[in-house]
């Protein structure tokens, strides 16, 4: 690279980066510092606390231009719950499925797409926007959908990815994508995208969930805050169901206090701050606390899906319902 910016510092610094797959100011701290001293060439050491924020963004900079000329940016966010600003080295070009084809066979590739679905179609209703799926949830995803597979039969297409994936092996894909940072797992054992995931995902997700023909006060599946205007998948919402107004939790104080009272700006309804996007829409309900205390869990039917079905959330719930053999709520 010809830029005289771009030092074996820098190079130092953007695979420090792609190791990690997303880096935070903090933890860039002691790495810079290394390099700091590295460069100074004698006896003194540059302390971690000594790295300015300064220092930090001019070397995610000249990382960034670097990584274009491999069709990759750093992008950044902030993260949902913890309210750091995380940076990840985005692919610019390919599409998901082809980033994940290096790491997984075609059979857990369509497994990871059911366990997408299942959080942006299945668990993602006006009525109950979950956005991430329970444990039990996507270990029942393990085979494919039953219905679709002889659609495509029928079609005499064959469709790659159609066998079923181990119990062990479920396991095995979801703890994967948690350690290469595309899931983050709560401490409910529920699983949704991280703040790399969403970064590197996010056109694919609009396009693929998302009706760019519908109505703008129509309800979305990918919705975005409306103070920061990036994706919600944990957060708060409208009283009205289909109302999009939505907030991160971290976004809310700051943006009513620029208004005067608090109502949806959409539709009018006075805001609650007690109706949520994320895994709260179910762990908050009624029926979960009922079986939490009862002494429920994994056994049987999740409380997630117990939740969801006394709530009436969830896409083709009854439609599952009614078919024993795709039945979310039957006992193992």
């Amino acid at each position: 690279m010809g830029d005289s910016r771009y030092t074996p510092g820098n190079r130092a610094f953007l695979q420090a980066i792609l190791a990690r797959g997303t880096i935070t100011f903090e933890e860039a701290r002691p790495v810079l510092a290394e390099i700091f001293t590295a460069d100074r060439g004698d006896d003194s050491e540059v302390r971690a606390d000594q790295v300015t924020q300064e220092e930090f963004n001019d070397y995610i900079d000249v990382a960034s231009e670097a990584a274009s000329l491999f069709d990759y940016e750093i992008r950044s966010t902030v993260h949902q719950v913890t309210k750091q600003r995380i940076y990840a080295l985005v692919n610019t070009t390919s599409d998901p499925q082809t980033q994940l084809a290096t790491t997984y066979s075609p059979d857990e590739l369509s497994f990871i797409k059911r366990v997408l679905d299942g959080m942006f179609e299945k668990y993602n209703s006006p009525r109950m926007e979950v956005l991430a799926i329970a444990e039990m949830q996507a270990i029942k995803l393990a085979r494919p959908d039953r219905r679709q597979s002889q659609v495509d039969a029928d079609a005499q297409t064959q469709t790659p990815g159609d066998k079923a994936l181990k119990h062990s092996e479920v396991e095995n894909v979801l703890a994967s994508l948690v350690e290469g940072g595309w899931f983050e797992k709560s401490e409910e054992a529920y699983y949704s995208l991280s703040p790399r995931g969403l970064l590197e995902l996010r056109p694919w997700l609009v396009e693929t969930y998302n009706d760019p023909d519908a109505d703008p006060s129509e309800w979305q599946r990918i919705k975005f805050c409306e103070a920061c205007k990036d994706i919600v998948t944990i957060g708060l919402r409208c009283v009205e169901p289909n109302c999009n107004f939505r907030l991160h939790d971290i976004c809310e104080d700051a943006f009513w206090r620029t208004r005067r009272e608090k109502k949806c700006p959409k539709c009018s309804n006075a805001w609650s701050g007690e109706k949520y996007t994320g895994e709260r829409a179910v762990t908050m309900t009624e029926a979960f606390q009922r079986g939490r205390r009862r002494g429920g869990g994994w056994q049987g039917s999740t409380l997630a899906d117990e939740a969801i079905r006394e709530e009436g959330g969830g896409e083709d719930a009854e439609e599952d319902a009614d078919d024993p053999e795709e039945n979310i709520y039957d006992d193992e």
